[in-house]
């Protein structure tokens, strides 16, 4: 083989494997994204349920930035992001910057029902009731069609709302808006509703990880 022939196969190399080491990097760098992404989102729901919403506020920015149409995988309920980075600016008191969040919410994910109900709030909170009304009605009924299909539908459904506490207040909400009632009953209950809503993701999980337990043992008793 001549030095030509030899400096070309050589540079041929080089290339496949600087090829190969880049399609590897970017896997790594897929799977550490994917699991840091995954990280904020549980840290900021834990945040946003049950500590700080300024802090679960910086996990799902973060979240966003990684993946702006995330929604979530791993329960039937596929929130957005931006609905959460809206719920924790909301929570915070930080209403314009919720506002913004949330439209971004319900332009990319236009089924989120959970985005309606907090933009309706955010609206209400901003001297636009009757908007805001109309957002929060929206979102009810999206919520409890969706937790009535999936009870008929779904193999998991049955985990969902099992006592309807959650479907008789939201019923309960849409009279109140039918009545024209009160506008703090509504957010108070609303708000209400949001949180219960997102209880049941980790409610409805730990049910059924308690029936597959339950089934397990069972198969193993002589």
């Amino acid at each position: 083989m001549n030095n030509a022939n030899l400096k070309m196969k050589n540079a041929k190399c080089k290339i496949l494997t600087f090829a190969i080491c880049t399609l590897q990097f970017a896997f790594l760098l897929s799977g550490c994204a994917t699991w840091q992404l995954d990280g904020d989102i549980t840290r900021g729901r834990l945040e946003l349920l049950y500590g700080d919403p300024k802090a679960a506020l910086v996990h799902f920015e973060r979240a966003a930035e990684l993946n702006p149409d995330y929604r979530l995988n791993f329960t039937l309920l596929t929130e957005g992001v931006w609905t959460y980075v809206g719920r924790s600016q909301y929570a915070a008191g930080r209403l314009p910057e919720a506002r913004k969040a949330l439209e971004s919410a319900r332009s990319r994910h236009p089924d989120d029902d959970v985005a309606k109900l907090y933009l309706g709030l955010v609206l209400g909170q901003a001297g636009e009731q009757p908007r805001g009304r109309k957002e929060i009605e929206a979102g009810l009924k999206g919520l409890v069609d969706w937790l009535d299909f999936i009870r008929f539908y779904h193999p998991w459904g049955h985990y969902w709302d099992p006592g309807d506490q959650i479907r008789a207040e939201a019923r309960r909400n849409l009279a109140l808006i039918k009545a024209e009632g009160s506008w703090k009953d509504l957010a108070a209950s609303v708000e209400w509703v949001g949180r219960e809503i997102e209880i049941e993701i980790d409610r409805a999980a730990d049910d059924r990880r308690q029936d597959r337990e339950r089934d397990s043992d069972g198969g193993n008793q002589p």
